[in-house]
């Protein structure tokens, strides 16, 4: 993982920014998830994924119970410094989503003409 020193902006969405989880070798987006500046430290620190819970407004580290914990390999910022982008191995048994499946991107949408 880099060590360069970059300036993510968590002044837009009230301290948030979202992080996308892309599998390093198929490439395949596992999850997105929010970090704030404690959560991304805490992540650039310890080499795992660490998100902000929204919900139970505490810091989360992906795979703490599970055992599916996610190793960064790579991170990367968008042109806007507002999104991240984690390149990972996942640990354990590969599942990621909470409900069983590598990736929580399982609920296909109708586009346009599609029946």
């Amino acid at each position: 993982m880099s060590t360069a020193a970059v300036t993510i902006d968590f002044a837009k969405m009230d301290g948030l920014v979202p992080a996308i989880v892309q599998d390093v070798k198929t490439g395949e987006v596992l999850m997105v998830g929010f970090v704030n500046e404690t959560s991304y430290a805490k992540t650039l620190e310890s080499g795992f994924v660490t998100f902000w819970s929204r919900t139970r407004q505490k810091l989360w580290m992906k795979g703490e119970t599970s055992g599916n914990r996610l190793r960064v390999i790579s991170a990367a910022t968008d042109c806007d410094f507002d999104t991240l982008l984690f390149k990972v191995e996942v640990e354990g048994d590969g599942l990621v989503c909470h409900e069983g499946t590598v990736s929580c991107f399982t609920k296909p949408i109708a586009i346009g003409t599609e029946k």
